[in-house]
């Protein structure tokens, strides 16, 4: 088994947060690093949602951050994907954690990138960038969201291609997930795009939606249609906001958790 790091601070749980033990670590480049923690027995949550996770902090108090949940919600481990600020009080030391640590974990999931805050469609869109495609990997391996809708479909907007976490899932191995990979391979269609290198997808979400580009290969029409089509946003501020306002132009309505709309946005927090 391994051990704490040397610097590992023990950790004891209070009434929002329980204290629970690192897996496993991978770092994608010198930008982004998932991780996996143990879940404990009571945790529920539903696709989509996020919670404070952290660290102690040097005045001795917790020091916490949102991230959203990136396992599905029947996985025994839960999944988080973040970026690496160096000089950030959270992720500067975030990014150092080896398995078995330890790390605080919230005990009260919240958030409005889930199904409930959506009326009923025929495809839905999942609009990325950056870490905010992590909600959408819980989304993405849930039985539900395929029941409620005929196709899904994950965009994830990037500026390297060493920047596409998960790529590999995406493309191929969703569809040997044991509860969604059959309605996967019907289903689900994974569309990366970069800005600055070489890709067969090039260009901002915005540019693939005014192209055409993003409706390749869907059943539908090719373009969004607020009569079918269903949308969730999570990603950086200059996304969310140029999305939500090119959506409600054409007619889209945002929903919540107590009036379900068109389209969601996670408001809590951007990349």
């Amino acid at each position: 088994m391994t051990q704490p790091t040397a610097e590992a601070t023990v950790l004891e749980p209070t009434a929002a947060l329980t204290v629970e033990t690192v897996n496993s670590v991978h770092h994608w480049n010198d930008r982004l690093f998932s991780f996996k923690i143990t879940r404990p027995a009571s945790f529920r949550f539903r696709s989509g949602e996020f919670i404070m996770i952290g660290l102690m902090g040097d005045n001795g108090r917790p020091l916490l951050r949102a991230y959203s949940v990136a396992s599905p919600s029947w996985d025994e481990e839960l999944e988080f994907l973040s970026i690496k600020v160096q000089d950030g009080p959270l992720t500067s030391r975030l990014q150092k954690i080896q398995p078995g640590d330890q790390i605080y974990l919230g005990r009260k999931p919240v958030g409005t990138l889930v199904t409930d805050a959506l009326l009923p469609g025929k495809r839905l869109f999942f609009f990325s960038t950056g870490t905010g495609l992590a909600p959408f990997m819980s989304l993405a391996r849930d039985p539900d969201v395929y029941s409620m809708f005929d196709q899904v479909i994950c965009v994830h907007g990037v500026r390297q291609v060493s920047d596409l976490a998960y790529r590999e899932m995406l493309e191929a191995r969703l569809a040997e997930d044991p509860l969604v990979g059959e309605d996967a391979v019907d289903k689900f269609h994974y569309v990366p795009t970069v800005t600055r290198e070489d890709f067969h997808t090039k260009g901002r979400i915005g540019d693939i939606i005014e192209s055409g580009r993003l409706f390749e290969g869907l059943e539908g029409d090719a373009k969004l249609n607020p009569e079918t089509d269903r949308i969730m946003l999570c990603g950086s501020m200059d996304m969310i906001k140029g999305q939500a306002h090119y959506l409600e132009s054409i007619g889209f309505t945002e929903g919540s958790n107590s009036k379900p709309g068109d389209f969601v946005i996670e408001r809590a927090f951007v990349d």
